[in-house]
């Protein structure tokens, strides 16, 4: 009989050992996996939400979130406008909620869609755009042009057309410097 209660015993000690363990075992894994998510993943996971982003160079932003990519998130204001903004300048975002993307690997076609092809886009469209420099600077114009590490701007008011007339010359700015790219706030037809 005392052998029995010994074993009870030893075999309580164990399973409440073993359900310690397993806890901490979860939480452990819980963390390795909170750990793995990146900012890009929450914020993909937001589409159609109201974010606020703080941004070097620009102050907050507030807008729906139409799109993430690897290094960008897309949000649109109460104007019609769009604005890029580079996450590299970002500093703060309020609005996320609890929902998290399904962390992506980067594979090839997930790196292609970076800053600089949407850039490309907004060049081939020729769309006019203001652009908020990380340190507060801003330019407005069209994109010519999109390198590897910079992008040429025709310098004219936002509200013309890129015309010769209208171009007050061009400037060469370094991708990294990016902090927001702007649309023009569509006409009111």
């Amino acid at each position: 009989m005392r052998w029995q209660q010994l074993f009870d015993d030893l075999r309580a000690q164990f399973d409440a050992e073993e359900a310690a363990a397993e806890r901490a075992e979860d939480g452990s894994r819980a963390r390795a996996e909170m750990g793995a998510i990146r900012l890009t993943d929450r914020l993909a996971a937001s589409v159609g939400l109201p974010l606020t982003v703080g941004v070097r160079g620009a102050g907050h932003i507030a807008g729906i979130v139409a799109g993430a990519g690897p290094d960008w998130v897309l949000l649109e204001d109460g104007q019609g406008r769009e604005q890029l903004v580079a996450l590299a300048a970002v500093t703060s975002v309020a609005g996320l909620g609890r929902r998290t993307a399904v962390p992506e690997r980067d594979g090839a076609v997930r790196v292609r869609w970076d800053l600089r092809r949407a850039l490309r886009g907004l060049a081939r469209d020729r769309s006019a755009v203001q652009i908020v420099l990380d340190d507060g600077g801003t330019l407005t114009g069209t994109l010519d042009r999109v390198g590897a590490d910079y992008v040429e701007v025709a310098l004219h008011p936002v509200d013309e057309p890129r015309r010769s007339e209208a171009v007050r010359g061009v400037r060469a700015v370094v991708t990294d410097a990016i902090a927001v790219v702007r649309t023009a706030i569509p006409a009111l037809g």
